[in-house]
């Protein structure tokens, strides 16, 4: 979907000489449809409850996937792989939007069919995420013919309620945008000769004064129940500050929205129904992607009703404020939750062809792994602000925590100078046991305190997308681990002495139950690495859900079923420690060197 929120407004000298149609008032629509439309946050059914339905935007094929498009899809595939683990039936839905007079102008450039570019376009977007483990379940296109009924149906349905009429818009327009921009969007500029120009203010990109006949949808009508909807479900846009953000936004009134745009304009497009001279608008052709996925305009109930959104913090106003009237308009429920996330910058600055700044994600995921980069993304991606990428970055976070921290405790713990019998030991009771006195210091009861809260601290942060923060907390952990098996030395204990080799068992069989947890929390996150280390300690496939997450059950009194059972094969380091680039460029100089000596 396109960044800028830029749109028609009737301050911008729309016409109001217009064929309105008869209609039913859309607040008494609203009305009528208010008891379907708010329920989602009371009344779902128990079917629903263990339905859950995620999507990213659908991303525009004007240009090759970049770093933001595969940290939206990671993050959405996080909260998918997330509430599988949970048990739900997990519907996870990307893909990329196709229509606008930019493609069809791009296409001619290309010398290639509409179609053909998109395809090609789209394919790189499919394979990128692919090869990212994204795990989607839907990829939906634009071009789609299931896409293209749906939109006809949606766009009947806000006509036969009043909701479209036929008017004139005069105004501003950015073609690169696809946006259509007030006064007050646009500034003056220089083009590359020089020449004055007009511009949008929050792009960049030129645009055009423009006249046209078109539709336009009533939004006008739904700036109240927005408001209600927002003020009634506080967390129905995250982070706080977005959802804040949207709410200042409708203080202000909401002019009517151009929906549409001549056929000799754009014809790269679905056509009004009933109107072969007009064009759908790409917006509202775009993000009724969502619908199509759930199976509008049929047997949509069951996933709609559950419906998540990822959404980048510059496309904010069209799922916050534009989509939601749409579907008051239509009388279908509003999604559960918006989850809003920033972006990357490379050296502080946004990323550009220009600048030459642009992070190829495919290149970076091939130096640093899969898993690597998804751990990276969601690591160090905070949803409130933009982050900064850099190579040396990725580096030293997952030589630090993957490699180091975690790849480390697992290697230790499973080698055989420490475990010679490659199993899960035993735990001695009472060499740890509930109250102290045994071998177990306090900072050892912490550490099990800490790993024992660790599942709900980790779903709350998956929960409102904050991964980071669940990241943070398995890493402290982790660093917990390590220090309890560096404050034993297990490695010194002797072996021929009974009571030592319990707690060497002991100390053993309490890291692998922490790297247990840690494996199968961090599964949504990177399911390579997760998957490699339970398989190393010999958990099962039916042993990684959430519900398998009951930590040291022998601390508690209860059996172990892990206890006494072999290991899993050695498949070597869990992650294997990165070079920095620099380091890479000074072996190809001394290499070179070498080789002009001989």
């Amino acid at each position: 979907m396109r960044s800028p929120f830029l749109f028609v407004t009737r301050s911008c000298k729309t016409v109001h000489s217009l064929k309105q149609t008869q209609f039913v008032s859309p607040v008494s629509a609203l009305e009528r449809h208010q008891r379907v439309v708010f329920r989602y946050s009371s009344t779902r059914s128990c079917d629903d409850n263990k339905n859950y339905y995620i999507t990213t935007p659908i991303f525009y094929v004007n240009a090759s996937p970049h770093l933001g498009h595969l940290y939206s899809a990671v993050i959405a595939d996080c909260f998918h792989r997330y509430k599988l683990l949970q048990g739900f039936n997990s519907k996870f839905a990307t893909g990329t939007d196709e229509h606008g007079l930019k493609i069809q102008q791009a296409a001619d450039i290309a010398g290639k069919d509409p179609l053909t570019f998109c395809t090609d376009v789209s394919e790189r977007f499919k394979h990128l995420f692919s090869s990212c483990n994204v795990s989607f379940t839907d990829y939906i296109r634009t071009t789609e013919r299931r896409h293209c009924e749906a939109v006809k149906h949606f766009w009947s349905v806000l006509w036969n309620k009043g909701l479209i009429y036929k008017g004139s818009y005069e105004g501003w327009y950015s073609t690169q945008d696809e946006s259509f921009l007030t006064p007050l969007q646009v500034g003056d500029a220089l083009d590359s000769s020089g020449r004055e120009i007009k511009v949008s203010l929050e792009s960049g990109h030129k645009v055009e004064w423009m006249k046209e006949e078109n539709y336009m949808f009533r939004l006008s009508a739904f700036r109240s129940q927005l408001l209600e909807w927002l003020r009634g479900n506080p967390r129905a846009i995250q982070p706080e500050r977005f959802h804040q953000a949207v709410l200042q936004w409708l203080q202000e009134d909401l002019p009517d929205l151009s929906v549409s745009r001549q056929r000799n304009r754009l014809q790269w497009g679905i056509p009004v129904p009933g109107d072969a001279e007009q064009t759908i608008y790409v917006w509202l052709d775009a993000l009724v992607n969502y619908l199509t996925v759930a199976g509008y305009p049929h047997k949509h109930d069951q996933w709609w009703n559950v419906a998540h959104h990822i959404v980048g913090k510059d496309i904010l106003k069209f799922h916050a404020i534009y989509w939601p009237s749409f579907l008051l308009g239509a009388g279908l429920p509003l999604p559960q939750t918006i989850h809003v996330h920033s972006h990357w910058t490379v050296g502080g600055k946004k990323m550009s062809k220009s600048l030459g700044n642009v992070v190829d994600p495919l290149e970076r995921s091939q130096i640093f792994t899969t898993d690597g980069m998804r751990y990276f993304l969601l690591r160090q991606g905070v949803p409130d602000s933009d982050c900064d990428y850099t190579d040396d970055k990725v580096i030293k976070l997952l030589n630090a925590e993957l490699a180091d921290s975690l790849g480390g405790l697992l290697n230790r713990c499973t080698a055989p100078a420490l475990n010679p019998a490659q199993v899960y030991p035993s735990f001695c009771p009472q060499s740890f046991p509930r109250e102290q006195g045994g071998r177990a210091v306090v900072e050892d009861y912490h550490m099990l305190d800490a790993v024992q809260h660790l599942p709900a601290v980790v779903a709350q942060h998956y929960e409102s997308m904050h991964v980071y923060k669940a990241l943070e907390a398995i890493s402290a952990c982790v660093r917990q681990t390590n220090g309890f098996v560096q404050r034993h030395t297990p490695w010194k204990l002797d072996r021929t002495d009974s009571k030592d080799q319990r707690w060497l068992d002991t100390i053993i069989h309490v890291s692998l139950e922490c790297l247990r947890i840690y494996g199968t929390l961090l599964q949504p996150v990177v399911p390579e690495i997760s998957n490699k280390l339970l398989s190393r300690l010999g958990v099962q496939q039916g042993r990684r859900s959430w519900a398998d997450v009951n930590f040291l059950p022998r601390y508690q009194g209860a059996d172990c079923p892990f206890e006494g059972r072999a290991l899993g094969s050695d498949s070597g380091v869990l992650f294997s420690r990165l070079e920095s680039p620099n380091v890479d460029q000074q072996k190809t100089k001394k290499n070179k060197k070498a080789s002009k000596l001989k």
